[in-house]
């Protein structure tokens, strides 16, 4: 169980990330969109390959074969992103969050066809559960107390999920063969390619870019490099443990990602409201806490059961 503890650290430092891209989307990007944080996000990249090839020199080993590999990967990350930050545009950090528990199933199902990893009834029990506990979080409750279905948020979310999922899975089994820095560099190598794209072919995307590094350039810059290399130590931490643990079992670790996104969620908007101000009203607690509980009793069931 010692990659347990280990990989919790991804967990804590994708909910530091989601935080500031909520600020990024409604400070500074809220009338340029999502495609200027994503190009933001993808050119950053481009400044972590020296980073890779100087802790490994033999990145330029691998196999066309395994390159075009995790450019799929790559080009699936980029996909999480998007449909990431289009649902956090309109919804709270700590809502989103909660629908990234359909990773680890979706995580079995795949794993299961591309790797062979089996399922027993336990684990589809528990997958139940984890489907039930987003299903809760996927009601909106209105000042009148009526239900509304969060439905944009329900397909951006589950989308990006089975992305990831598929990503994660897809990464595994190319990690087992190349090793995991050169797996990274070639990853990072084709997200940066996609944000040279962006800037080049996305006209509105670029102007808002330039136009958003001339007014706030030392804000906006300080913010994105923190972000992404939270982002980057965090998926690091995740290319690590995924050959320690078979692939189900470290993504289980993500159910920890909504608590630590909540908790955050809570401090900032009681101490730091300027910054972060979620629904913290007796009902959307409830809420929140429901889903998170029943979403973690779900993952925590797969994981004794693996």
């Amino acid at each position: 169980m010692s990659w347990f503890f280990f990989t919790l650290i991804g967990p804590f430092l994708y909910a530091l990330t989601n935080h500031i891209d909520k600020l990024l989307l409604e400070k500074y990007f809220k009338k340029s969109g999502v495609g200027t944080l994503m190009l933001f996000s993808t050119l950053v990249s481009i400044c972590v390959l020296p980073l890779i090839y100087y802790f490994d020199q033999t990145v330029f080993g691998v196999g066309i074969k395994n390159i075009a590999v995790l450019a799929t990967v790559a080009a699936l990350n980029v996909l999480v992103l998007y449909f990431y930050l289009l649902a956090l545009k309109d919804e709270e950090a700590s809502i989103v969050i909660v629908f990234y528990q359909l990773v680890p199933v979706f995580a079995y199902i795949l794993g299961y066809f591309i790797l062979s990893e089996t399922l027993t009834q336990i684990q589809l029990i528990a997958m139940a559960i984890v489907i039930f506990g987003t299903t809760i979080i996927s009601f909106e409750i209105d000042v009148e107390n009526n239900f509304k279905l969060r439905k944009n948020t329900i397909f951006l979310m589950t989308a990006a999920s089975f992305c990831w999922a598929l990503g994660s899975v897809i990464f595994k089994a190319v990690a087992l063969e190349e090793n995991v820095m050169r797996s990274l560099f070639w990853e990072h190598f084709v997200l940066a390619i996609i944000g040279v794209g962006i800037f080049f072919f996305a006209k509105s995307s670029r102007k808002h870019f330039i136009k958003e590094i001339e007014i706030n350039s030392s804000s906006i810059l300080s913010l994105n490099f923190l972000n992404e290399s939270l982002y980057i130590l965090g998926n690091s931490v995740f290319a690590y443990a995924f050959l320690l643990a078979p692939i189900s079992l470290i993504l289980l670790t993500n159910s920890f990602q909504p608590i630590f996104v909540f908790i955050i969620g809570i401090i900032l908007t009681i101490f730091f409201p300027k910054i972060s101000a979620e629904k913290i009203q007796a009902k959307h607690l409830w809420q929140k806490v429901l889903a998170i509980a029943i979403t973690g009793a779900g993952t925590y069931l797969l994981l004794i059961s693996s």
